[in-house]
Order: structure tokens, then sequence, then C-alpha cells
């Protein structure tokens, strides 16, 4: 994860955190996985964080369909509105 991203990472995070749920920094032995878990009410979301303008690579892109067949939420934020929409959703608060 590139520094541009910090901002993005660190808005979930503290979110994450102020209404109660788990947001773990995901590292693995595999390429390609999402940079965190987000787990909030029995609900469990990988979240892939890049820069406003980043992209995900070939590897991610397999990676998060291999998850998401498995039955798997996976989303990618890439801004703090994205951020504030997925919390949104995650917590029903604005």
């Amino acid at each position: 994860m590139g520094k541009s991203e910090n901002p993005v990472e660190e808005r979930l995070r503290l979110g994450v955190n102020r209404a109660g749920g788990l947001c773990l920094k995901f590292t693995s032995s595999i390429n390609g996985v999402p940079d965190r878990i987000v787990v909030h009410r029995g609900r469990v979301v990988f979240v892939e964080l890049k820069a406003p303008r980043g992209r995900l690579s070939a590897l991610q892109r397999f990676r998060h369909a291999e998850l998401q067949a498995a039955g798997a939420n996976v989303i990618t934020l890439s801004s703090k509105d994205k951020v504030d929409a997925f919390l949104l959703t995650l917590t029903g608060n604005p």
C-alpha cells in the first residue's frame, strides 16, 4: 500500500473502531489479497484500499473474484467519501 492510501486507510480504521468493530490488517503469504478485514456484528468484509486514482492489478482482480466465488464480501475503497458510504452501510449511522 502506498503513502497516498494512508488517509483512506486511517479513516476506515478509525470509523470501524468507533462503531465497535475490528479493522484488521491482512497479511498473507498469498499475493493479491485485500489489505484489511473488517468484522462488525457478525459481518465480515475484505477491503482493498487504493489511492483515489489507484487501480486493482490483474492479480488483485483474480484474488477478489476467487474470494467472492467462495462467498466472501470484497470491496475496494479509494476515497474518504467511499469509506464514509461503506461505514454507513456497516453501521446504519452517518
